[in-house]
C-alpha cells in the first residue's frame, strides 16, 4: 500500500519489509485475546500470515524480508543491523570514493525462528474426597453389612462392624480374635492355632495403642490369658466378666439383617450394665471417626466407658475438653487415623474380619464390606442396594488381577496410593475408572508419567509405550495421561514417525489433526529452514564467485609492469597476459 508512495517521493531510500509479532504463530490466541480485552479486537487465527506469504510480497517488491518478535526477543538486532547495511550501500553509490564503504555487506539472510519447545503438561491430583468422618458416621447410623450386635442393659441393641471396632480398640480386637479362633483353626490347609499364637495375635495391636509408660499394666490386661483359652471350645455364650469389666458375654445368634431383613448369624456381645446408651454412642462415634464432640454433656460417663474399654486416647480427649484444651484433640485425631490405617493394612494382608471374597482372574482376595461402603460410592451401591452381591460372600470381578485389586483396596482403606513392582498402571486406571474413583485415576496417571520419565532419563526408548498408553487412556477417560502422551508424541514427532510409521498412520483422524497442528518443530519452521538453507547456499555461491573476481582483479592490477622499460622482455620472447 505504501510502497508506490515511498518510491515516488523517496526513490533512493532503501526499503526493508518486516513482519512483526512472530510469537503469535505459536502463542495461545485465547490467552492473548483475554489480555487484549476490552481495548482491542480479538485476533483470529486466519489473520496470522505464514512466512512464505511475507517472502512472496518481499520478492514482488524486490526488498529483503525479516521477521521480529519483541516477546521472544528475536530478529530485532537483525532488522537494525541490516537496515544500516542497506543505508550504507545506498550511500556507496553516491560517495563511491570513500574506501570504507566498499567492504559493507549487503543485507544478510535471516535464519528462521524455532519456537520454544512446549513444556509437558503438569499432572494435577485433585484433593481427596472428604469422607473420612462423614461416611463412617453415616454407616453407624444406618448399618449396612453389620456383623456384630452390642447389647446394652439387656434390651438396647446397637448394630456395629467388627473391622471398625477392632482397628480402633485393642480390647475389641482381642475379643473378636478369641471369638473367631475356632473358625480360623478349622480353615483347610492350616493347622490348629496354639495358645502361644493366639496370645501373640491378640497382643499384636496392643503395642501401638499407647506410648505412655504409665499405662503398661492396663495394656497387659488386654491380652488373653490361660483361663479364657480353656473355655474357648464353648461357642454358645462365653462369659467374659473374669477377663474384662466391659463385657459380659459373647455368642453367635441368628439375627435379622437390618438391610435385607433375612436371618443370618451375627456376633452378639452383651456389654456391662453400667454403660448408658447416649455416652456409649459417643464412644462408638469416636471409634468410627476418631472425633469427640466438644458439646457432649455426659463427658464423665464417656470417660468411664473409655476406661473400661481401655481407649486411653478418648479418655485424654475428655480430659482436654474438661480442662478447656480441646484444641489439643486435633493431634489425637491425627494419631488415631495413622494408627488405624496401619491396623487396617494389617487386617487386609491377613484377611482378618473379612466378610466378602473377590474372585479374580488369578485368585481370590478377602475384603471388608463396611470399609468399602464408607469409602466408595460404587461399592456402597453394590453392597447396599437390591443386588445379588449384597447377600453373597463371593463377588466375581472379571478382567482383574490380585495385584491390581489389592492396590485399589489399599487406596480405599488408607486413602493412599501404594506402588508395587508388579503393578500394571494401565490396568489400575481401568479398574479405578470402573469404580468411579477419579482421585485414584489421577494418582495412577501421575505414577505412570513419573515412571515413563524416569525410564526415558535412563536412556530407554519409551515411544512405543506412549503410543499404547495413548489409545487406552483415551478409551478409559484418563484425560491427563492422554494430554501427556499427546505432548510426548508431538514434541518427538519425527522420531516417533520414523520408528512406528504404521502405528502413527493407524491413529484416529482427530489425533492426526492434533499431531499436525501441535507438532514440534512446526511445519512452517521446517519449510522456512529448508528455504533458508537453499538461499544460504546460493548466497555463499554468489559470494564465492564475487571473491574470485575480486582476487583476479587484484592479481592483474599488482602484476602489471610499472613501465615498459623497467621490465622489458628479452629478445626473442613475448609476454602473455
Amino acid at each position: 500500500m505504501w510502497y508506490p508512495e515511498i518510491k515516488h517521493f523517496c526513490p533512493r531510500a532503501p526499503v526493508i519489509l518486516v513482519g512483526c509479532q512472530l510469537d503469535l504463530r505459536y502463542a495461545d490466541l485465547e490467552a492473548v485475546n483475554r489480555a487484549r480485552r476490552p481495548l482491542a479486537r480479538p485476533i483470529k487465527s486466519n489473520e496470522i500470515l505464514a512466512p512464505e506469504r511475507g517472502r512472496e510480497v518481499a520478492k514482488e517488491l524486490g526488498v529483503p524480508y525479516y521477521e521480529t518478535s519483541v516477546v521472544a526477543q528475536f530478529g530485532i538486532k537483525d532488522v537494525f543491523d541490516n537496515a544500516i547495511r542497506a543505508a550504507l550501500i545506498s550511500r556507496r553509490h553516491l560517495q563511491f570514493w570513500k574506501s570504507h564503504l566498499r567492504n559493507v555487506q549487503r543485507p544478510l539472510l535471516q535464519a528462521p525462528f524455532l519456537p520454544p519447545k512446549p513444556p509437558p503438561p503438569i499432572i494435577t491430583v485433585p484433593p481427596p474426597p472428604s469422607s473420612t468422618e462423614e461416611h463412617p458416621a453415616r454407616l453407624l447410623e444406618d448399618p449396612h453389612c453389620a456383623d456384630v450386635i452390642l447389647v446394652l442393659q439387656e434390651r438396647q441393641k446397637i448394630f456395629a462392624h467388627k473391622i471398625y471396632l477392632a482397628t480402633s480398640s485393642s480390647k475389641f480386637y482381642d475379643l473378636f480374635i478369641m471369638d473367631g479362633a475356632p473358625e480360623e483353626a478349622e480353615r483347610p490347609g492350616r493347622g490348629p492355632l496354639s495358645g502361644r499364637e493366639l496370645l501373640m495375635r491378640a497382643a499384636s495391636f496392643d503395642v501401638c495403642e499407647s506410648s505412655d509408660t504409665g499405662d503398661r499394666a492396663n495394656l497387659r490386661a488386654c491380652t488373653s490369658d490361660g483361663t479364657l483359652r480353656e473355655s474357648q471350645g464353648a461357642r454358645q455364650g462365653q462369659l467374659l466378666s473374669s477377663w474384662s469389666r466391659a463385657f459380659v458375654s459373647i455368642q453367635q445368634e441368628l439375627v435379622e439383617d437390618p438391610g435385607t431383613y433375612a436371618p443370618r448369624p451375627m456376633t452378639v456381645v452383651h456389654m456391662d450394665g453400667s454403660m448408658l446408651l447416649g455416652p456409649f454412642r459417643a464412644v462408638l462415634r469416636y471409634l468410627y471417626t476418631g472425633q469427640l464432640d466438644e458439646h457432649e454433656k455426659e463427658l464423665m460417663h464417656i470417660a468411664h466407658i473409655a476406661e473400661m474399654l481401655e481407649v486411653f486416647d478418648l479418655r485424654m480427649m475428655v480430659a482436654n475438653i474438661l480442662n478447656n484444651e480441646a484444641f489439643m484433640n486435633q493431634e489425637i485425631t491425627k494419631a488415631f487415623h495413622v494408627r488405624r490405617t496401619n491396623r487396617v493394612k494389617e487386617c487386609l494382608a491377613k484377611g482378618t474380619f473379612s466378610d466378602v471374597v473377590f474372585k479374580l482372574d488369578d485368585g481370590t482376595i478377602s475384603a471388608h464390606k463396611p470399609l468399602l461402603i464408607s469409602s466408595c460410592d460404587w461399592m456402597a451401591a453394590m453392597f447396599g442396594g437390591p443386588f445379588v452381591e449384597s447377600c453373597t460372600k463371593e463377588v466375581l470381578f472379571p478382567n482383574t488381577t490380585r495385584t491390581c485389586m489389592r492396590a485399589v483396596l489399599e487406596y480405599l482403606y488408607t486413602g493412599r496410593f501404594c506402588s508395587r513392582a508388579d503393578l500394571d498402571a494401565m490396568e489400575l486406571i481401568v479398574l479405578a475408572n470402573r469404580l468411579c474413583l477419579p482421585h485414584l485415576v489421577a494418582l495412577t496417571e501421575l505414577y505412570t508419567v513419573t515412571m515413563l520419565m524416569e525410564t526415558a532419563l535412563m536412556g530407554a526408548d519409551t515411544d512405543g509405550d506412549v503410543l499404547v498408553y495413548l489409545d487406552m487412556a483415551q478409551f478409559h477417560c484418563a484425560q491427563q495421561l492422554t494430554g501427556w502422551c499427546l505432548h510426548h508424541i508431538c514434541t518427538n514427532y519425527n522420531s516417533v514417525c520414523r520408528k512406528f510409521p504404521r502405528d502413527m498412520k493407524a491413529k484416529s483422524a482427530e489425533n492426526q489433526d492434533y499431531f499436525e497442528k501441535q507438532r514440534w518443530p512446526p511445519v512452517w519452521y521446517l519449510k522456512e529452514d529448508d528455504h533458508y538453507q537453499r538461499a544460504r547456499k546460493e548466497r555463499d555461491k554468489e559470494d564465492y564467485l564475487y571473491q574470485r573476481r575480486q582476487c583476479k582483479r587484484k592479481w592483474l592490477f599488482w602484476n602489471l609492469p610499472s613501465s615498459p622499460s623497467s621490465h622489458s622482455p628479452p629478445s626473442g620472447s613475448s609476454a602473455v597476459i
